[in-house]
């Protein structure tokens, strides 16, 4: 088990920034590729980055690419999702998860996740 805990979503204005933070326990962190998902009511849940082992590798979905950043500190066992120039389409419940494959972009592929935080973005 690897419980993941989100925090940092929240109200803001198109244009703005929010970072948000996905918090582990265990001492197995990094030996997870982690990444973000997000979801709005209705639809499935979409990737939107992902990071491996070391932090090296990172892999972004084209609609936040350039203004999304995903980062790790694996002595805090912590990732990151720092999220510019948003939109008002970036409205979504953002959530956290982690997997044991090779840098995955389907939700298929992660075996734990967070609760979500939820970001809203206002025209």
């Amino acid at each position: 088990q690897v419980p993941l805990v989100e925090s940092g979503g929240g109200l803001v204005q198109a244009g703005g920034s929010l970072r948000l933070s996905c918090a582990a326990s265990g001492r197995t962190f990094s030996s997870y590729v982690m990444g973000w998902f997000r979801q709005v009511p209705g639809k499935e849940r979409e990737f939107v980055a992902a990071i491996n082992r070391s932090g090296t590798i990172k892999r972004y979905a084209d609609s936040v690419k350039g203004r999304f950043t995903i980062s790790r500190d694996n002595t805090k066992n912590t990732q990151y999702l720092q999220m510019n120039s948003l939109k008002p389409e970036d409205t979504a419940v953002y959530y956290c998860a982690a997997s044991p494959g090779v840098l995955p972009t389907t939700r298929y592929e992660y075996n734990y996740w967070g609760q979500g935080t939820q970001v809203t973005v206002s025209s």
